[in-house]
This record gives structure tokens, sequence and C-alpha cells, in this order.
């Protein structure tokens, strides 16, 4: 804050965010699961304008909050790049049989029983190898999504082990942003933070596997052996299904291995889907161009359409219609919607210093390591909340809490933790989150319906509280004062282009 800046209240920090609360949960209760399609985005835009307001009477002018609006919503234009090729790759795969194939050999492999466990592990195994729980959930995700409908099982709780075994992944891949953004932040090694976090994730994960073996075995009833042979023998006659129908898949997955960054890695994987639909799948083009008007254009031109547009099946079975018919640009431009608007009111909140105001607030009287520890995940479980970014909920916590850990003689590597427990894994139970709705969009289940089967994403916060109060791998400096370990310049950097 400058001289000419006055200190938020803390009634002033409070007034936006619970007025933006009433207005979520209206939304919610009134438009239901169409809440993200513009009744939300709604609530949060005059959620900011409440916000700009407070920062007007604070003697902030308007320039400076559009400043912070225009600086918050470039931290999302990484993210919207990729939403953008992934509804492109989700389009063209499906056109190209790369995911009716995926389906295909699901279907024969994968045991009804075991189906949730088995998804969970396949996710987290592909997360792991690439640092990447997005590109899972758009690539292998979608894939299990359609095996889940052949064979009659639970979309939401097949949407939870996706995202449990995705983010389980995600979280101890060196390979991944967050992986390395928390203890660049918190100022520790990031080999030692993964090390320090399998004490809880590891305990989390097989509890969640255990959970999703229960729940499978009772609901195995539901699958149907007549079904899966239905939906097979459906794949075999739209589709050429075989082997090289993999191949844009593995292509995408090496270049994620040799860290290719994500926008140009899935361009490339929905470009070549488009090839791989015009060799191997010309009775599909055939099919789409002549319901679209389009015969005389060839396969280009359907290509092209499902970059942008998508691809719509017309099938004797309408369930391999719906499980088929999706992807392309356009079909990501409601969530593209939600983030801006997301973003807008966390910038604005943070510009205006009302986010900060808050935080401050919420730590005084925090002496013990368990509380610190759960201080730390609920902040940036608001911190995901308020400003719908899971890199600003890893971020702001870590370097409000920094010093405070080092104050009260706890190690760095309690927070690189905690910050991760808190923030990577509650943001994509968000629905407005940048997280939760591109989980939303590529897995077509909306969180407030798979919340309650990500296990591992409820369990492993819980877990490191509990672990703080009971005293169990809690790291404590000796002396205190011996502690002092300065980020070195490039994570700093780092740190700052997420922020600006």
């Amino acid at each position: 804050m400058t001289k000419t800046h006055k200190e938020p209240s803390l009634l002033d920090s409070l007034i936006p965010i619970v007025i933006l609360v009433i207005m979520l949960s209206f939304s919610v209760i009134l438009f239901g699961s169409d809440s993200s399609y513009g009744p939300n985005q709604i609530a949060l835009l005059l959620a900011m304008g409440i916000s700009a307001i407070i920062g007007l009477k604070n003697g902030f002018k308007w320039h400076e909050i559009e400043d912070g609006i225009v600086r918050g919503i470039t931290v999302s234009l990484g993210a919207i790049l990729i939403l953008l090729a992934v509804g492109s790759l989700i389009g063209t795969w499906l056109l190209s049989g790369t995911v009716p194939t995926l389906i295909y050999f699901g279907l024969q492999l994968l045991e009804p029983s075991l189906f949730y466990a088995a998804s969970s592990i396949i996710c987290a195994i592909v997360a792991m190898s690439i640092g990447s729980s997005w590109t899972t959930a758009a690539t292998v995700g979608v894939a299990l999504m359609g095996v889940a409908n052949g064979m009659g099982m639970d979309e939401a709780i097949t949407a939870g082990a996706i995202v449990s075994g995705a983010y389980f992944g995600d979280k101890i891949s060196p390979l991944s942003e967050t992986t390395n953004l928390a203890p660049a932040v918190a100022g520790t090694d990031l080999f030692e933070h993964i090390r320090y976090m399998l004490w809880t994730t590891i305990p989390s994960i097989l509890i969640a596997w255990g959970l999703f073996v229960i729940v499978g075995i009772n609901g195995a009833s539901n699958a149907s052996s007549e079904r899966i042979e239905e939906m097979q023998a459906l794949l075999e006659q739209e589709f050429n299904i075989g082997w090289p129908m993999l191949i844009p898949l593995f292509v995408l997955l090496t270049l994620a291995i040799r860290k290719m960054p994500a926008f140009p890695a899935v361009s490339i994987g929905a470009l070549l889907g488009g090839i791989w639909a015009i060799i191997f799948q010309p009775d599909v083009i055939n099919d789409v161009a002549s319901r679209s008007g389009m015969e005389s254009y060839g396969g280009i031109t359907v290509v092209w359409k499902t970059l942008y547009a998508g691809v719509e099946f017309n099938t004797s079975n309408a369930d391999l219609n719906d499980l088929l018919s999706g992807g392309g640009m356009a079909n990501m431009l409601n969530t593209i919607w939600l983030i801006m608007c997301a973003l807008t009111f966390g910038s604005v909140l943070e510009k205006v210093g009302l986010l900060k105001r808050a935080v401050s607030a919420f730590l005084k009287g925090a002496t013990s390591a368990g509380d610190m520890v759960t201080r730390t995940i609920l902040t940036c479980f608001g911190t995901n909340l308020i400003t719908a970014d899971q890199y600003m909920s890893i971020i702001m916590p870590g370097r409000m809490y920094k010093d405070e850990f080092k104050k009260r003689g706890l190690h760095q590597l309690n927070l690189s933790r905690s910050l991760e427990d808190g923030g990577t894994l509650t943001s994509p139970l968000i629905p407005w989150n940048t997280c939760g709705a591109y989980m939303h969009s590529v897995l077509a289940v909306h969180p407030f319906e798979y919340i309650f089967y990500t296990f591992f994403n409820l369990i492993n916060p819980v877990l490191a509280i509990i672990y703080a109060f009971v005293g169990i791998k809690i790291l404590r400096l000796d002396p205190p004062e011996a502690f002092s370990q300065e980020m070195p310049d490039k994570l700093n950097q780092t740190i700052e282009s997420k922020t600006n």
C-alpha cells in the first residue's frame, strides 16, 4: 500500500467474499448444474464490482484497479491457449479413432469390479510420467470416461478416480509445474520436497485406491457383459480399430516426457489426430461430410471444422453418439469465460489489498505446528475459492507464511508440503477454479458431482493436518535462527512470472 492508499479494514476484506459465497450458493440452488454456464460468471463480476468500489473508497484509482485486472487475466492466457488446443485435440482424436480405440481396448482389459481403482492407477502413472494432470485428463481420462459409459459404470465415481490418480501423479512428479513452484516459493529443494510429500501422499492414495476397490466391488453388478460386447461391436462397425490409432497418444506422451510445453505439444497432437482421421477413417470422414453438406470439399474441411467446432456422430445408438460427439475450440469458450471472470474478481481482491488483510487476520493466534499447517492449508483452499487459480493458491500463502514458519522454528519443507496439500489438491474441486472448470470441460462431469469421489484430494489435506497436530514428520529448525535459505534469482523470476 502506498501513502495514498488507505489500509483496508477486516470488514472491507470480508464483504466481497461473503457476498460472493452467498451469490454462488444461490446460483447453484437456482440453476443447478447450469450454474457454470453464466450465473456463476455474473456472481463473480458483481463481487468484483463490490471489491473495486471498496478499493476506490480506500484511495485507489480506477486505472490502478484495471491494471491489476489486466495482469491477473494475463496469468490465465497460457491456460486458455491449452484449453483451446485440448478442445481441438479431443475433436480430432474422436474423429481419427484414437479415443474409440482406447475405449475399445479398455472395455477388453478392465475388470468391472476393479475399474475405478485401475482407472485411478492408470492416470497416476501417466501423470507422474508427464507431470500434467490436465493432459492426463484430456487424453487417458476422456477414454476412461468412455469405457465407464460402455461398462455402465458410474460417471461421477469414474471422474473422481481420474482426478484422484491424475493429481497424485502430478503432485509427486518432478516435471510438474506446481511441484516445482511450491518449493520455489517456500525456499526448499525440489527432490527433498517430493520425498517429504510422500509421507502424506502415499498413505492417502493407498486409502483412496482401497475405497475405489470397495466401491467397485459393490457396484460391479451394474456392468453388463452384453452391453460391453454391444458397445465394442458398434465401435468396430463405425471405426477402423487398431493399435496404429494410438500413435497420436504415444507421440503426445513422448513430447510431454521430453518437456515440450503443453500448448505446442497438445497442438501437435491435435493436428496429428486430424491427419490420422484422413488416412485411417475415410468412411467416418465421408459420413460427417455428407451430413454437413461438405461432400465436395473433402476431408480437410471436415478436420478443419472439427478443430474449431468439434464432431457430432449420428449412429443408430444414442449412447454412442453422446459418447463420441464433442471437442472443438468452441466448446471450451464457456470455460474460458468462467476462468476470466474468476480471475478478474481475484485480481481486484489482491490489488486493493483485501485478500492480504483477510489472511493476516486469519493467522493471528497460530503458535503450534498444527495451527500453522491447518491455517496454511485452509488459506490455500480459500485462495483457490477466491482467486480461482491454483498458482495463486501456492504463491500468495507461500509468500505470506514463509517468515512465519521460520519464526516458529518450523522447517520450510512443512510449508512447501502444506502449499501443495491445500493448494494443488483442492483446485479441481471448485467449479469456477481454472482446474475445476477444466476438468468439467474434458470429463463432462460437474465438480459438485465428482467431489465426493475424489478420495485422494479429500483425504490428503486432512491427513496432513492430523500429522501436524500429532507431530508425525514435522521438521523443526535447531536452532530456529540457523535456517536461512534465499531462493535463487531464477526461481524468484519464475514466481514473478506467475503473479505478473
